[in-house]
This record gives structure tokens, sequence and C-alpha cells, in this order.
């Protein structure tokens, strides 16, 4: 037997609703720094979106770890462009760039291939632009230690500037002679590099003619080939031009990223902008790495990065470390030098490890972009959207008009033929619509989660599907009564009735969803996501608001809240009292008989 409307005490229902509600808006408007709306993708706000595809030499399927890899160093060009609310994201074999706004002309070309390759260091100099302090410490920090085959990281940005027994040129102030075991700073000399003049706008990977001079006007300067005499020293005039000429400061634009020439000496910036550098021609690409790992070495109680070379790069390098003990190798990665360790020893095996103060996400960092050398993806642009800022906007308003249209014909029907119910209906439907907004922002806020249009769409039709509950429950509630049943005493059987098709219902469409978001890319994703989180969301309020409030109304002493017509039930009450009253005759008649 069903329970009755008064055993159902639906104050707890609604306060508990109350207390969801309450507890995402503080979410909403008391933590994170944005501003409390939904996260919008570029087709609402307008931006740029750039899809590669990822091609391997062999034509063959590219792994999911070299893909994750290759979308880190993607990542960190795209931020390069100093555009907040950019995205990075992997979508099957395809990486997709999200540049919010108008500044998004450069991801077009961010897909070229990372090189990585190691380069002798030949001489360093603080950066004077860019004080220390001011920039992120850098991943190889810390003291060397000896022992098995290692290399190990110099000093960090804010303990003092790395060590090294070539000299700097000109206006460079040359390193300090390297000691074993030892982090004291190179003390600058009396004649510091003067100002860099601006660095040439960045190459985005287009062949215009404006950036092709860019480009040569950098290697004519930083890749001279006089750079480096004949003796292996630097000459001091063209290394003090162009280290003057190169300006290392976080998100400065770089002409020679990923068009320096491997067989030329390089000026580069490294150590996150604390130092540049003078290198020698590259002597090992980044492709001959055979794996790169970080751990920690409980030995030493530090995190570390191990790092193994292939057959032909194990040679390679051990013939560079035995002849160049107590020298730098930098690590370079599109003309920007992203560790430059000592080595202490000669390494023979290829097994490397690189020691320094790094936390265990720096370590990881470096692990990543060493092994990605080790890994020639190449992408190709398959895709580019540019989108205005008014045509999202428009496009929002558009959003925005569908769904108020679609709420219009709801209310409208659900007051012509529920009445009161309709009134119920109408409230049930405007706390869905804040508990998905709340969910929406703070799913863009934890998750990166963006509203675009084919999520708008997914909203809409969850209107129809949030309906429907009431529909179902509200039609078993006229069935209960057809049948000769109060309002009061049909509601918690038409309730029990009720729920199993809502659940039912419910669940094909989230699982209709589900499996939509797991076959579909793009765009499709984002309304079968909105679309299931809306079916979750409208199970809640179904439970937990419009039964409750049903329940109260059945309840309530209110002579007009009680009365059949105002609830839309005159006539199926009627039908009720007359099925009710000929079953009652009828049975008088058979007792007679």
């Amino acid at each position: 037997m069903a329970a009755s409307a008064g055993h159902l005490r639906p104050g707890r229902y609604l306060a508990l609703f109350a207390l969801i509600v309450i507890v995402l808006y503080a979410l909403v408007f008391l933590t994170g720094n944005h501003k409390p709306t939904p996260k919008l993708g570029i087709d609402l706000q307008g931006g740029t979106r750039v899809t590669l595809t990822a091609r391997t030499p062999d034509g063959g399927q590219p792994t999911r770890e070299s893909l994750n890899q290759a979308r880190q160093i993607i990542e960190r060009r795209v931020n390069g462009i100093g555009v907040s609310g950019t995205e990075v994201l992997l979508d099957g074999n395809n990486v997709v760039i999200t540049v919010p706004g108008e500044q998004g002309d450069q991801a077009k070309n961010l897909g070229k291939t990372a090189k990585l390759g190691f380069r002798k260091v030949v001489a360093n100099a603080t950066q004077p632009v860019v004080p220390p302090q001011t920039t992120t410490p850098p991943p190889a920090t810390g003291t060397p230690t000896s022992g098995a085959p290692k290399t190990s990281a110099p000093p960090s940005a804010t303990s003092g500037a790395p060590t090294t027994t070539k000299s700097g040129g000109g206006g460079a102030p040359a390193a300090a002679p390297a000691q074993q075991q030892s982090t004291t700073p190179a003390a600058p000399s009396s004649s510091a590099t003067p100002p860099p003049a601006p660095t040439p706008a960045p190459s985005d990977g287009s062949v215009d003619a404006q950036t092709a001079q860019q480009i040569q006007a950098a290697k004519a300067v930083r890749q001279n080939p006089q750079l480096i005499g004949a003796d292996g020293q630097p000459n001091q005039e063209l290394v003090a031009k162009a280290m003057a000429s190169l300006t290392c400061a976080p998100n400065a634009k770089d002409a020679l990223e990923g068009n320096d020439d491997p067989k030329l000496p390089l000026v580069a910036c490294g150590d996150h902008n604390t130092y540049k550098y003078l290198l020698e021609p590259e002597f090992l690409p980044g492709t001959e790495i055979a794996d790169s790992t970080s751990g920690y070495d409980q030995q030493r109680g530090q995190w570390v990065v191990n790092l193994s070379f292939k057959s032909a790069g194990t040679k390679t390098w051990a013939d560079f470390t035995s002849k160049n003990t107590g020298q730098q190798a930098a690590f370079v990665l599109d003309t920007q030098v992203v560790s430059a360790p000592n080595i202490q020893v000669a390494i023979l095996d290829g097994n490397t490890q690189i020691t320094g103060k790094f936390t265990q996400s720096e370590a990881k960092d470096l692990s990543d972009i060493l092994k990605y050398g080790s890994l020639p993806l190449s992408f190709a642009s398959s895709d580019a959207t540019t989108v205005s800022a008014t045509l999202g906007l428009a496009s929002l308003q558009a959003g925005l008009i569908a769904g108020g249209i679609g709420l219009l014909v709801v209310f409208v029907y659900c007051l012509f033929y529920y009445r009161l119910l309709g009134v119920l209906t109408i409230l049930s439907l405007a706390l869905s619509g804040a508990l998905v907004f709340a969910v929406l922002v703070l799913l863009g806020r934890w998750i990166g989660y963006t509203l675009d249009l084919a999520g708008i769409a997914g909203l809409i039709i969850a209107i129809g599907i949030t309906a429907d509950s009431f529909v179902i429950y509200f039609e078993r509630l006229k069935d209960e009564i057809r049948e000769g049943r109060t309002f009061r005493s049909a509601v918690p059987r038409g309730w029990v009735r009720a729920r199993r098709t809502i659940l039912a219902s419910d669940a094909v469409s989230f699982l209709a969803a589900a499996i939509l978001y797991v076959i579909a890319v793009g765009d499709v994703q984002g309304f079968a996501f909105t679309l299931g989180m809306s079916t979750v969301l409208d199970l809640v309020v179904v439970y937990l608001v419009t039964h409750p409030l049903v329940a109260m109304v059945s309840t309530s002493k209110n002579a007009f809240l009680s009365n059949p017509r105002h609830l839309g039930l005159g006539a199926v009450q009627q039908v009720g009292s007359q099925r009710k009253k000929s079953t009652s005759v009828g049975r008088a008649n058979v007792k007679e008989a």
C-alpha cells in the first residue's frame, strides 16, 4: 500500500534541495577569480579554433603518450601568444587549439614539429632586462653530485648563474671557470650587456615576406657562422651584438623559434629567461632519445630525470661527454634552452641522470620535454575556424532567444492544460534552470568546460525532457482520480506509478547522451554533455521539488488550492465520481439479487 502524502514530509525534501542550491551558489560567488557566468566557447564569444591532425613518418597511428606530449609542447606555444583562456585539447588523433578573442591568428600555424637538439655551451650571460626574482624558478637547479654516470643541472636563477669553462664575448659577462661540486654564481664583468633591442615579431609558420625577412635578420645575427672561431673561441664583438639583439622575457617573441639551423651556432635564451647562451652547432638530435623518465632518488633525497639514448645516440653522447667533462650541454627545444646541466663524468652507456633541486612537477616537465624529442610527430592543419566577436554575440543571442521561446511554449501549455499544477511545473523548471546555471559555471572553472551553441541546443532539448517528467506524473494523477480516488489519495499512488516511467525515460535519455558523448567528437560532445547533465538534474528536481510541492498542495486545507478545477482536474474528477457512483449502484443491485 502506498504511503499517504502526509507521510512524505515534503518539507525535508525541499530543505535538502535548498541546501544544494545554497552550496552551489556559495561556490559560484565565493570561489574563483572569474565572473559568475559560464565559460563560453568561441562560437559564442568569438575567437579561433584550429584542428591539427597528427601524422607519423611511417603513416601509422600515433600513440596516446606521444599525442599527450605533443599537446604539452603546443600548449606552451599557445600560452606564448599571451591570451588568457586558451585551450589545447586532444580529440582522437587531433589536437584542437582554441584561442578566444581576436588574437588567435598565430594559432593557425602552431602545429609545426617541435625540434629538440643537444648543443655544447660555449658561453652564457645573465639577462639584465628581466630580474631573476620576477621569473618562475627554472626546472634544472641545484648542486652537482658525484657518483654514477650522470649530469647535474646548474644553479637556479635565484641562486646564481651557471658555471662553465668558456668565457663570454664582448659586452656579455663571461662565466667563471667551472668548479666541481660548486654552485658559486658567476661574477659579472665590468662590461655589462647593453639593454637588448626589441626582438622581431615571431614566426607563426607563415611564409609571407615580412616573416621571412624577420627570420633571415635573426639568423644573420644570432646564427652567424663566425660567432665561434676556428679555435673554438667566441668572437666577442659578434657575440655581444647577438646577445644584445635578443630579449629574454616571459612570452617574448622569437623569430627563430622552430626556424633555427642545427648546423650553425646559436644564441638563445634559457633557464626561464635568466641566461643567454652561446651554443655550438647541434651535435645530437633529440630523435636519438630512447626514453626519459622522472623519479625520486631515495639516496639523494631529491627528484631526478633519467635519460637514455638509442644506439647511435649512445655513441655520440659517450664521445661528447668523454671530451667535454666539466662543460655544459644544452638541451634546446625550438631555440629555447630547457636545461643546461654540467657534465661530471664520461657517460659511456647512454644512461644519464640529471640531478638538481627539482620539484616533482619540474622533473616531470623536463622529462616530458626530453622524451618528446624521440617522438617525431608532425601535424597537418585539417581545419581552421575564425569566429568574430560580433558573430559570437549574435549566436549567443540567438541561442537565448530559442531557449526563451521553448520555455514560453512550455509555460503556456502547462498553464492552459494543468492550471495550478502548471504553475508548479513552471516553478520546477525555473529551479532546474538555476541548478543547471550554477553547475555550468562551476564546471567551467573546475574542468574548463565551455558552453557552445551545441551545448545550448542540448539544454533546450532538456527543457522538453524535464517537462515530460511533469506530464507523466500529472497524467498518472489523472488516471488515479478517474478511478474514483480523491486528489489527496491519488498523489502517493500516482507517484509510485509515475516514478518508474520517469526513471526509465530519463535512463534512456542519459544512456543515449552518454553513448553519443563517447563516440562523437567536437561540438557534438558538447551537445551530449549538456543533455546528459540536464537529464540527471531533472531527476533531482522531480524528486526533491515537484513531487513534494504536489504533495503539499494535496494536503492543503486552502479551499482555492484544493479545488479540482483550479488544478486542471475538474473533468477527470467528474468521470471518477460517475464511475464511483455506478460502481456503488452495481454493488447494491448485486446485494439485492
